[in-house]
């Protein structure tokens, strides 16, 4: 009876990875396709990657989208980091009506937040354009940061920045040296979750942005409605620059770990 079940198991499973891995692997195989036909396969060609690199308004895109993410990426892992840490040493009833403020905008559907926006920039008569994009990003990603970073801010020791401060250290010199070594994980991923967020964002750009700026997800909107293979082109690379930087992320502090091991194993010995 267990045998079936864990068979079933594993077929829902492998189903379920087919569901969600074989339109990527589709549009990656029709990448290298000769012609324009999305159905039938003519022949191998780099046609399409060519005149991705040749168009100038998907290159703009990209130039906008990874300088956006870049960018709201680092200021809202920042303003994020110091906000949670500034939370955790705050009394329990400011936490955590900071706390379910900061829930507000992963709650509400993205498409109020991004009214919201648009009606404040319009109300204040700011034009919109890449700067007002890259604020709304922050404003968006930050929430996000808050969110990863508090559970590892409070499996901390509530006691390590006072023992860090009795023993010398100011209090910058116990958020910096102190603080954040122990949750530089938690940054990681928080910073992770931002840039992610901030690449993909689709419809608080659309609302934010102004004539002339739009990333990757708003360039492949205005061109859905029309066979453009190049768009097939760009999500490949897209896919093997994700599929790189995982295996860099989860790979290199597995081989880091496993030096230090063989170091301790040496040292043992010795």
């Amino acid at each position: 009876m267990e045998k079936k079940t864990d068979l079933k198991a594993k077929i829902w499973l492998a189903l379920i990875m087919v569901f969600f891995y074989a339109p990527i692997v589709y549009v990656v195989f029709f990448s290298f396709n000769r012609s324009k036909s999305l159905t039938r396969f003519t022949g191998f060609s780099l046609r399409w990657y060519e005149a991705m690199f040749h168009n100038r308004s998907i290159l703009e895109a990209i130039g906008y989208t990874v300088l956006c993410a870049v960018l709201a990426t680092a200021i809202s892992t920042l303003v994020g980091t110091i906000t949670a840490i500034a939370l955790s040493k705050n009394k329990r009833v400011i936490k955590e009506v900071v706390t379910q403020v900061n829930n507000l905008p992963m709650l509400n559907p993205e498409i109020v937040t991004a009214i919201g926006l648009m009606l404040f920039y319009t109300s204040l008569r700011i034009k919109t354009g890449f700067m007002t994009m890259l604020l709304a990003h922050i404003a968006f990603c930050i929430p996000y940061v808050i969110l990863t970073i508090m559970p590892r801010l409070r499996r901390l020791d509530p006691n390590i920045a006072e023992a860090a401060m009795d023993l010398g250290c100011t209090p910058m010199q116990a958020m910096f040296k102190v603080i954040i070594p122990q949750i530089k994980e938690g940054i990681v991923a928080a910073a992770l979750v931002a840039f992610s967020m901030s690449f993909d964002d689709f419809v608080i750009s659309m609302f934010t942005t102004g004539p002339g700026v739009s990333n990757i997800s708003i360039y492949v909107y205005a061109n859905v409605k029309r066979v453009n293979p190049t768009i097939n082109a760009l999500s490949s690379i897209i896919v093997l620059v994700i599929t790189i930087v995982l295996i860099i992320v989860n790979v290199v502090p597995m081989i880091r770990k496993g030096k230090k091991n063989e170091a301790f194993v040496e040292d043992s010995a010795a």
